[in-house]
């Protein structure tokens, strides 16, 4: 039965909104309620790893559409995230990738030494079930969050280790483990799989406490904005069974909506950019010009192609990554390739008809320089959202981009990758603006978008170093959106890890 208050309120049940809730739930005199816009996780779809990629699309995704970008060809582009129970951990490929040292370093300078690497470290080893090499240096065993390296692998993918330690790329045992301290490398990618089922973030963290008197989970319900008087969150409203409700929250709100419905929330909820939200007519709560600016993805772009010699047998879970820097002056890898034994390409380059027959090195910029924006299109909560994705508008990223496409060919052309290829399908030879041309045909999402409600201090700063939305009292936000930069590699790991500081703060404000 629905209450008409709770103790706290988290919206989102992704992989910061689950582990959020758990960890309030794990006291029992405290109750929590959990919102999910969208349905229910049964289903082989979700559950079956090898078919993460029928998701996208689907029922379990909002399927976000980004602005015609004249930095790719005039091209929109489908930004999938989850609509469904786990968020984007219930639809991803189910890679486990922890950020770079720097990362946490960056988040840590924004005022708070506990987001350091070495308090982050501390955190992934308590959570973590480690099942590959033992590294009790960085990696913890017996912890909620089983991770091991990808298994069963796909025949190609030690050879391109091989490859990339010909090029004085060296290769390591685990992918999370030392190379996310230095200059880059090569190393199988860590997947949150076991017996070839997806083990999501609400299975794992939330699943188990279902039963629990204080712990209310409620599917198929929108949130539509934060209830908020007089500088202070009073509760969510949320479209639920055909009606608007109001329920209250007597401690905290908590967003973890995502790098888009936060922001949309926020907006409809009188926080943000005054000038945005007098436009359709909102009541200004807290100027806050930050909630929705600093957007950033990883683009990722899904291009080139070799042709199998002999075709192998379709494998989708566990790819081979490599990290590495298009400039050796850079403090952490821009850079990130990872194979695929199957043609990923993007609609336009589809259009070319490659060989079905073909494996795929994909490259994407981990640390992108171009920024975009979110914003509302009206005050409503069906009213879409406008996202000014912007990838590619820095120059510096074509630059980057430039070189990991030259990098992808280097590593896939190798003599240890020869007895698999046929031929080099694309890019090939191309010169010039026709390169610059191909990647703004070929780049797509890596569905990592984040920034988009800060933590900092500075003029487009939202939330504080704990996580605290500035102006509005008992309103948190911890997902994706408050990421500084977005993170070195998968956002999944990162985003579980806003998750348990978040938890950890709120606990420590109301002496829980």
């Amino acid at each position: 039965m629905l209450k008409r208050n709770y103790d706290f309120i988290v919206c989102g049940s992704g992989s910061s909104g689950s582990v959020v809730a758990r960890r309030l739930a794990e006291n029992p005199d405290v109750n929590v309620l959990l919102v999910e816009a969208g349905g229910d996780d049964d289903g082989e779809a979700v559950s079956d790893a090898a078919r993460w990629i029928t998701n996208l699309g689907s029922e379990r995704d909002w399927q976000f559409q980004t602005r015609p970008n004249p930095h790719l060809n005039g091209r929109s582009l489908a930004w999938g995230m989850g609509k469904v129970l786990g968020g984007g951990s219930s639809i991803n490929a189910m890679m486990w990738s922890r950020g770079h040292k720097n990362d946490w370093e960056s988040f840590a300078a924004e005022g708070d030494p506990a987001w350091s690497y070495a308090s982050i470290l501390d955190i992934y080893r308590r959570i973590e079930d480690w099942r590959g090499d033992p590294d009790p240096e960085r990696r913890g065993m017996g912890g909620l969050v089983f991770v091991q390296p990808a298994p069963d692998p796909s025949p190609i993918a030690p050879a391109m280790l091989e490859a990339a330690r010909s090029l004085d790329i060296p290769s390591f045992a685990d992918a999370n483990g030392a190379m996310m301290e230095g200059r880059g490398g090569c190393a199988m990618s860590n997947m949150r799989v076991r017996n070839g089922k997806r083990l999501s973030v609400f299975r794992t963290y939330v699943q188990p406490f279902r039963d629990r008197q204080n712990l209310t989970v409620l599917t198929d319900a929108l949130v539509t904005r934060v209830i908020v008087d007089s500088k202070r969150a009073l509760g969510v409203e949320i479209l639920y069974d055909g009606r608007t409700q109001r329920i209250g929250a007597a401690r905290e709100v908590v967003l973890s909506l995502g790098a888009i419905h936060t922001p949309k929330v926020l907006m409809q909820s009188g926080v943000g950019d005054e000038e945005e939200l007098h436009r359709f007519g909102i009541e200004v709560a807290e100027h806050l010009p930050g909630v929705g600016r600093n957007l950033q993805d990883h683009p990722l772009l899904a291009a080139c192609l070799w042709e199998y010699e002999k075709a192998l047998a379709p494998q989708t879970v566990g790819p081979p990554v490599l990290f590495w820097k298009s400039h050796a002056g850079l403090d952490t890898p821009d850079l990130q390739l990872l194979q695929a034994p199957f043609p990923l390409v993007s609609p336009e380059i589809a259009r070319r008809q490659p060989p079905a027959a073909s494996w795929s090195m994909a490259v994407a910029l981990v640390r992108p320089q171009s920024r975009g924006r979110v914003r509302l299109t009206g005050a409503g909560p069906s009213d879409p959202v406008d996202i000014d994705a912007s990838q590619m508008a820095d120059p510096a990223d074509m630059e980057a981009m430039l070189r990991g496409v030259e990098l992808a060919r280097a590593v896939g052309n190798a003599p240890a990758l020869r007895r698999f290829n046929k031929r080099e399908v694309l890019p090939g030879d191309l010169r010039g603006t026709e390169v610059e041309h191909f990647v703004r045909d070929a780049v797509i999402t890596f569905w990592h978008p984040a920034g988009s409600a800060k933590m900092g201090r500075d003029s487009l700063s939202v939330v504080d170093s704990e996580l605290r939305v500035y102006g509005i009292e008992k309103l948190r936000i911890a997902d994706a959106s408050i990421m500084p930069r977005v993170t070195t590699g998968n956002t999944m790991a990162p985003c579980v890890i806003i998750g348990e500081r978040a938890a950890e703060l709120i606990r420590r404000t109301h002496g829980l």
